[in-house]
């Protein structure tokens, strides 16, 4: 009803229309003030013409008899314009829009329209801004859009299609024959094309067409506060013009995911998700950047500023839009669970449509959050409620085109799946395109200085698209190899013998930089090259049996280092700096123990003394500096005296990443028990039965004799001879932490027609175990305990 009470109607004067939209209760004065605004012609100088007669000003449009689509004749002089031609052809435009809706028959139509429209913007001043703003501006004062509209509401079919078929080509004229500089000038005019249309009907495909296009310019207009110009293209969009589109999406969303409570239905279209986000996203900046109230926004809003009032029902309503949809989603992550927990095996068959949008949702909702008081609490609260369902929906549907950092920045309401799934994405995908893989020709006994000249020296670029490598004289390649390689290249850089690093006494696995690693000459490029090794070995997913001390883990995440970090890199240090902290007072401050702010190191067999603050060797330890004294102990040997190595092997394992910046936020995402999984793989010993699950069989059936020997034979195996086995067939020394199951595919065991006095052999990138049919089960586990000697390699294998 509310669209009826509106007119529509055309202005003729001197050759061109003019297109209105009023009140049929608004004066014909308000008609004349509104044509000054556009023509410059003073409202004396006017006279409207109707039907014969001449309008009086006093009289309002209905008085008049004024309907819809009706032509009234403007008699005056048009004033000059510096924008004449682009006034010809919208006046063009209009005057076929007339003639079409007053029923005549044009040939052409659409054709000319569209031209037109092409024409128009093509011709649009390219470098001086002020220039193009008028340009554009006259399809607004000319009130294009309107007439188009018009034409759309028209019963005539061929003058609906028409009218949608234009206004379609205006949105991706707007693209093609714009510079991306002005290309956000027509955002008013797809306002104005939304807010006809949507009178229409919310759900009209023009409409929403329409509404996709206004979104996406998001990105590039300025949104303010209050827009204080109405009839500018300039001028920045306000949030009273943006928020309709927010609560229209929001309460679209908010019933999809309702329905996806009770039915596997789809949760609106992408589009619906994708326009809620480019809606939402500047209105929030501009709410967080608003400096006419205190952040976060405690309501109700009381006494704040007047403008902060005259938004004062947005502010407050996208506050109820927060508290709807979040609590939809909780519901919604809570039957996720219950149909988790219905599955026995922790995964659900059949997902339903709208899961892989409730990530986009959360990430919206966490930014509403932080405008509110109380509102982020809130919103984390629930989400460490439904852990379960969040990390599902991380793992199955995050991807690496999407910004994840707001859910890493909240680690702790993630497992381990979902953080190492997060952070994987910060590697490049690996490519299996051999033109773009980085080759490598390796000799066996040169194994570290020739894999340093390959790597170090790369381009990073170069390392993202993978690797391919060979060791000389062997025939074996592929992905087997490769992670043969991975394992014994990093374990040879961590090796005692070699400097770089330092093993943890109270668990050798662990290591940290060595102070001492200057005795190498080029100890920082090793120590760049080991950065790299080791973030190649997580980009390609092979568990290489190392992992990192907590001081090292701290230091690339950023983080300082504390007395408790110490106690498995230097237990010594750890116990004596523990016992000057609990000693009493008294003690401390007699000078029993003799000691000033100084540290001896000792370097190449020679002992020196370092202070650790200016004057540090005449400031005696007391009960008062005790703490500050510990501190610069540990600062010194864990931070100071590996400052260096650290940057370098930072810097090393960031050129692996996709962005290198990202570099420590990659260590702060994770826990250091997360990395340990992630570099180690899995401390239990090989569990049979899932190895066994996770075989398949060629030539053989799983009851014939030669399996049943073999799987027994291999259970009597100590767990060293079990690891060799597997690494003869997989190359994989050390099985991921869910076991089998984190492999790249299952394994295999082929039936080989080679005589049966050879032993078996491999194909490691496949997983492929190939042995002839023993006729015994004692020669087969002759054979097999050959294969299961530590020395043997994946020489057997052919690829």
């Amino acid at each position: 009803m509310a669209f009826a009470s509106r007119l529509q109607f055309f202005v003729r004067t001197d050759g061109k229309t003019l297109v209105f939209r009023a009140n049929s209760s608004d004066t014909v004065r308000s008609v004349h003030e509104r044509i000054h605004l556009i023509t410059k012609i003073p409202v004396v100088e006017q006279r409207l013409i109707y039907r014969g007669k001449q309008l009086q000003c006093d009289k309002s449009l209905a008085e008049c008899a004024i309907q819809n689509d009706a032509c009234l004749h403007l008699v005056g002089r048009m004033r000059s314009t510096g924008h004449s031609k682009a006034w010809r052809i919208i006046d063009d435009i209009i005057s076929l829009v007339r003639r079409l809706c007053e029923g005549e028959t044009v040939p052409y139509a659409l054709k000319t329209i569209r031209t037109k429209i092409s024409e128009y913007l093509s011709m649009t001043p390219k470098d001086d801004d002020d220039p193009a703003t008028g340009h554009l501006q006259l399809f607004m004062s000319f009130s294009v859009p309107a007439a188009l509209v018009m034409l759309y509401m028209s019963p005539i079919r061929d003058n609906k299609e028409h009218a949608e078929e234009s206004i379609r080509h205006f949105l991706e004229s707007c693209i093609t024959e714009l510079p991306k500089s002005l290309r956000s000038r027509c955002a008013p005019i797809v306002l104005e094309f939304c807010n006809l249309l949507r009178r229409i009907a919310s759900d009209d495909p023009l409409y929403l067409s329409c509404r996709s296009s206004f979104g996406s310019m998001m990105k590039v207009i300025k949104v303010r506060w209050v827009s204080k110009h109405t009839e500018s293209v300039k001028r920045a969009i306000s949030i009273k013009e943006i928020f309709p589109f927010v609560k229209e999406l929001a309460d679209k969303l908010s019933k999809d995911l309702e329905l996806s409570l009770h039915t596997i239905a789809s949760l609106g279209t992408w589009s619906d998700v994708h326009d809620f986000k480019m809606f939402l996203r500047p209105l929030r900046t501009v709410m967080s950047g608003y400096k006419g109230f205190k952040h976060p926004i405690s309501l109700p809003m009381e006494n704040e500023h007047r403008h902060v009032l005259l938004c004062k029902e947005e502010v407050e309503l996208l506050y109820q839009v927060f508290e709807d949809m979040l609590k939809k989603m909780g519901e919604c992550l809570f039957r996720m669970e219950q149909w988790l927990s219905a599955n026995v095996s922790g995964e659900i068959d059949i997902a339903c449509p709208a899961w892989p949008q409730y990530l986009t949702i959360l990430k919206e909702l966490n930014g509403i959050s932080k405008l509110y008081l109380g509102s982020e609490e809130e919103f984390w609260t629930i989400l460490s409620m439904r852990k379960r369902a969040l990390c599902m929906l991380v793992v199955r549907y995050a991807k690496r085109s999407a910004d994840h950092k707001w859910l890493l920045e909240h680690k702790d309401i993630m497992d381990f799946e979902s953080r190492r799934h997060l952070v994987m994405m910060m590697f490049p995908e690996v490519k299996r395109d051999f033109q773009e893989q980085h080759e490598m020709l390796i000799d066996r006994s040169q194994l570290l200085s020739e894999s340093f000249d390959y790597i170090a020296n790369a381009k990073a670029e170069s390392l993202h698209g993978g690797i391919l490598m060979e060791f000389k004289n062997e025939e074996a390649t592929g992905p087997g190899v490769l992670r043969e390689w991975f394992v014994l290249v990093c374990q040879a850089i961590f090796n005692q013998q070699n400097p770089l690093f330092v093993a943890c006494p109270n668990d050798r696995r662990r290591f940290y930089p060595n102070p001492a690693s200057t005795v190498e000459p080029l100890h920082l490029k090793y120590f760049n090259f080991s950065g790299r090794m080791i973030g190649l070995a997580l980009m390609h997913k092979v568990q290489v049996g190392i992992v990192l001390d907590r001081v090292f883990f701290l230091q690339l995440g950023g983080y300082s280092i504390s007395l408790e970090d110490i106690r498995d890199a230097d237990p010594d240090m750890y116990n004596n700096c523990k016992w000057i902290l609990e000693r009493d007072p008294e003690y401390i401050d007699s000078d029993a123990l003799g000691l000033t702010f100084v540290r001896e190191v000792e370097e190449l067999g020679l002992r020196r003394v370092v202070e650790l603050c200016d004057g540090g060797k005449g400031m005696v330890v007391n009960s008062k500096n005790r703490n500050d004294y510990v501190d610069l102990l540990i600062k010194h040997k864990f931070v100071t005296s590996i400052s260096q190595q650290v940057s370098r092997f930072a810097q090393g394992f960031g050129d692996m990443l996709s962005d290198l910046r990202l570099q420590k936020f990659f260590f702060q995402s994770l826990e250091l028990e997360d990395i340990d999984q992630m570099l180690h793989g899995s401390g239990n010993d090989i569990s049979l039965e899932d190895w066994k699950a996770h075989t398949e069989y060629n030539g053989y059936k799983s009851n014939d004799s030669q399996i049943d020997w073999f799987w027994k034979i291999v259970s009597e195996m100590s767990p060293q001879q079990k690891k060799n086995i597997l690494f003869f067939w997989t190359s994989v020394k050390y099985l991921p932490v869910e076991g089998f199951r984190g492999l790249a595919s299952r394994l295999y065991i082929f039936k080989s027609m080679e005589d049966i006095s050879h032993l078996p052999s491999s194909h490691t990138c496949f997983y492929r175990l190939c042995f002839p049919p023993y006729p015994s089960m004692t020669i087969m586990e002759q054979r097999l305990s050959i294969i299961a000697q530590e020395h043997v390699g994946c020489s057997f294998g052919t690829y």
